[in-house]
């Protein structure tokens, strides 16, 4: 398809998705109207640097057109610098529009589910895992996400065995969805009475937030138990049967929640986690080509790929994806995570470029 083509049929969806918006059929449907606004918000920026092309082009055409018949030597000279300028921006904007219609994850756009989980290394990797929470936690608020804790299962000495929570805001998966591997440490652990340096491990699942329109349930197909809450060491922490077990019986997964006093807040909770690994294990069957393009990328993000190291003895935090290292650990455990966020996202562009530049791909193909 040729370029121009291409633009066409954007714009032309572009604005299809604006109309659609209007309907009242489709306002009073907030699952749909929240997919349309979804794809129509994606489009937008693409439409604007559309655009923006043809308008250069229509300059450019006629600053040529004024050079081409000559005559007044001010007016050509203007002309002409003109030329420079436009040519200029055109190249920049064709780079930005070629950018901006790469395949896209269609769940860029969506809220997050964080599943943070205590590998190797027993109380130091439970410690370890509530410094990674902490982090992401500030990275959100860096961004103006909002961060709604959905389930986690504390230690004695402060730490998580498991913690779970919902970060939501524009973009946040997109942002977020490379942080899924294994997260390594090597520190002193606070159990630690000879100063020896040990290597503990944490496990990270970044999640879509499942919509009601991506995953139908059949009620007959949960099981649903309750109980009473737990803290750390076993002790009971509630005198009703508050915490919540939800399990999807065709798939065998198991979701529980225990953070709420409510027994019906818990439900919701433990529900919409379910619904995120859910979604995540349909995109795994159904889209293998995303899968596929993101693992040749910077690997899978499947939780046994060792995707970075945190050395607390020389303040180093590498990513071994994409080589960068940086030392300042301390503030990268304080949130200021945009240099590797960045990175990811960048290797991530540059490799879909390419593709897209493969014979029998791209625009032109």
């Amino acid at each position: 398809m040729a370029s121009s083509d291409r633009y066409e049929n954007v714009i032309r969806r572009f604005e299809q998705l604006t109309e659609e918006l209007a309907k009242p059929e489709n306002i009073r449907n907030q699952a749909l109207y929240r997919k349309l606004a979804r794809e129509r918000g994606d489009l937008e920026k693409a439409v604007g640097a559309i655009r923006r092309l043809r308008d250069l082009e229509g300059r450019r055409e006629e600053a040529a057109g004024i050079v081409r018949e000559g005559g007044d030597r001010e007016l050509v000279e203007l002309a002409r610098s003109e030329l420079v300028e436009v040519e200029r921006e055109l190249e920049e904007t064709k780079e930005r529009v070629k950018v901006l219609l790469l395949p896209r994850d269609p769940d860029d756009s969506r809220n997050t589910v964080f599943e943070i989980r205590a590998g190797t290394g027993g109380d130091e990797a439970a410690l370890f895992a509530a410094d990674l929470a902490r982090m992401y936690r500030l990275f959100s608020e860096r961004h103006k996400w909002k961060v709604e804790p959905l389930s986690s299962s504390p230690t004695e000495m402060g730490g998580y065995k498991e913690i779970i929570f919902l970060v939501s805001g524009e973009n946040a998966y997109g942002k977020l969805k490379f942080e899924s591997g294994v997260h390594r440490v090597q520190r002193v652990p606070v159990t630690e009475a000879g100063g020896r340096i040990h290597t503990s491990a944490v496990s990270v699942a970044v999640l879509p937030e499942a919509e009601e329109v991506d995953i139908q349930i059949d009620p007959n197909d949960l099981r649903i138990d309750v109980f009473r809450s737990r803290g750390p060491g076993g002790q009971s922490v509630n005198t009703t049967d508050s915490a919540v077990r939800i399990t999807h019986i065709p798939t065998g997964m198991v979701v529980q929640c225990q953070d709420e006093k409510s027994q019906h807040k818990n439900k919701a909770k433990a529900m919409k986690v379910l619904l995120a690994r859910l979604l995540e294990r349909a995109r795994t069957e159904q889209e293998t080509k995303i899968a596929e393009a993101r693992r040749n990328m910077i690997g899978s993000g499947d939780r046994s790929d060792k995707i970075r190291t945190y050395n607390y003895p020389q303040s180093r935090v590498t990513d071994h994806r994409i080589g960068l290292t940086q030392h300042n650990l301390k503030g990268v455990l304080d949130g200021d995570l945009d240099a590797i966020v960045d990175g990811l996202a960048l290797a991530n562009r540059e490799e879909l470029l390419r593709r897209e530049m493969e014979p029998g791909k791209g625009a032109g193909a």
